[in-house]
């Protein structure tokens, strides 16, 4: 798998599919969620009213793409840390969050996924942290898909973490 760090719009990256930092109820949200929401459209919406359960944390489930280039939005519930306050917990349920997407890429045989910063935002998840469990939980995929993955920070700080992660994490 190749790794790569893009720091831009990830709703209009021409990737087969994006991941979007959801809620567990598959509801609009705000920062990456509501800017891929916003851009996929109302069917969005309608799709993900058909997992009545929502999405537990850790878990990930797959959309088409609809208003936007990629084909496929994978939905991955990562923990948030106002409620699971125990950093080895956190770490354990961020690192299932990136190996439930990796394994949906795989089963779809996704070749080209975006995903960016997952539980960074207003889940408060610690940006070193999070950037090296990323990093290495796709380090350690051996399965052939995904190909390549966009690692997508939405800050330059974000950015540096995740390149230091690449470079610490074999």
């Amino acid at each position: 798998m190749n790794i790569w760090v893009v720091r831009q719009d990830i709703t209009v990256m021409p990737v087969e599919a994006i991941v979007n930092a959801a809620n567990p109820w598959l509801t609009q949200g705000g920062g990456v969620d509501g800017a891929i929401h916003r851009n996929a459209g109302p069917a969005l919406a309608e799709a993900l009213a058909s997992f009545p359960g929502g999405c537990k944390v850790g878990q990930a489930v797959m959309t088409p793409g609809f208003g936007l280039p990629a084909r496929h939005i994978i939905h991955a519930v990562g923990p948030d840390c106002k409620l699971v306050s125990d950093p080895e917990e956190q770490d354990a349920l961020l690192r299932a969050t990136y190996t439930c997407v990796l394994q949906i890429c795989a089963q779809a045989h996704v070749k080209t996924v975006a995903i960016p910063a997952i539980s960074t935002g207003c889940y408060g998840f610690n940006h070193r942290r999070a950037c090296r469990a990323a990093v290495s939980v796709m380090r350690s995929w051996s399965a052939p898909f995904p190909e390549v993955v966009y690692l997508v920070p939405f800050t330059p700080e974000m950015e540096k973490e995740y390149i230091l992660a690449l470079e610490v994490i074999p």
